[in-house]
């Protein structure tokens, strides 16, 4: 009775492919089959590439640095992270934890993390929002590596406008409003610092640096995409 019921609801209320916008496949969740493999993939640990790491050298020491995907204007990426933030679809944050978690469970410099912290978001935009679109990509790849996901150690303590047209030193500046608390928690751990999107690096680069204010840190950097 409950298989078609189920059958009937999918009938009704088709699931809805979140890069192209076609109807989802009983095996398929968030994305179809044809758009997961035409995403474009950033993957640095696998590659080894030191893109992403690139961008904070000389200003924070980071152990390892990657993204899963690369963001391309009008690409599923852009689609993707858009119907995460504005379209209320939070299951993409999961789904894209689960999806890296796997690959970097296979990866012998992730298997040391002890930890996973997300960038937090200020408490208004958060209730506005509903969620923090990075909180189910931390806690996926936090359940994939066996690991915690600590929510209570980062805090943005006020709102800032978008950053999207500013430039690297003006959202350095702005992201000084994030602080650290309960500090002890991170003492003598690996950190995995995750966020939806690098583009400058000024946020991520922020939170490190008042990671690193805890005793005897190590931090590496996991998010969902980057802005070449």
């Amino acid at each position: 009775m409950l298989k078609i019921l189920n059958s009937l609801l999918d009938l009704l209320f088709p699931k809805i492919c979140n890069g192209c916008g076609g109807v989802l496949t009983a095996h398929e969740q968030i994305i179809c089959t044809t758009c997961r493999h035409q995403a474009t993939l950033a993957g640095f640990h696998i590659t080894k590439a030191d893109t992403l790491k690139n961008i904070f050298y000389g200003r924070v020491a980071i152990q390892e640095a990657t993204a899963l995907l690369k963001f391309q204007k009008k690409g599923i990426t852009q689609t993707l992270l858009h119907n995460l933030k504005y379209k209320k679809q939070e299951e993409i944050s999961a789904f894209l934890g689960y999806w890296l978690g796997a690959e970097l469970s296979e990866i012998p410099a992730y298997k040391n993390i002890d930890v996973v912290v997300g960038v937090p978001l200020h408490k208004d935009k958060q209730k506005a929002r509903g969620y923090n679109q990075v909180t189910g990509f931390g806690k996926a790849i936090a359940e994939v590596l066996d690991i915690v996901y600590l929510e209570d150690v980062l805090v943005k303590v006020s709102k800032t406008d978008s950053q999207v047209f500013k430039t690297r030193g003006k959202r350095i500046q702005d992201n000084q409003e994030f602080t650290l608390i309960n500090s002890a928690k991170i003492k003598d751990k690996h950190i995995l610092l995750v966020d939806d999107i690098v583009t400058t690096g000024a946020t991520l680069e922020s939170c490190a640096v008042l990671l690193q204010q805890a005793e005897n840190v190590k931090i590496s950097i996991a998010t969902m995409a980057i802005s070449l």
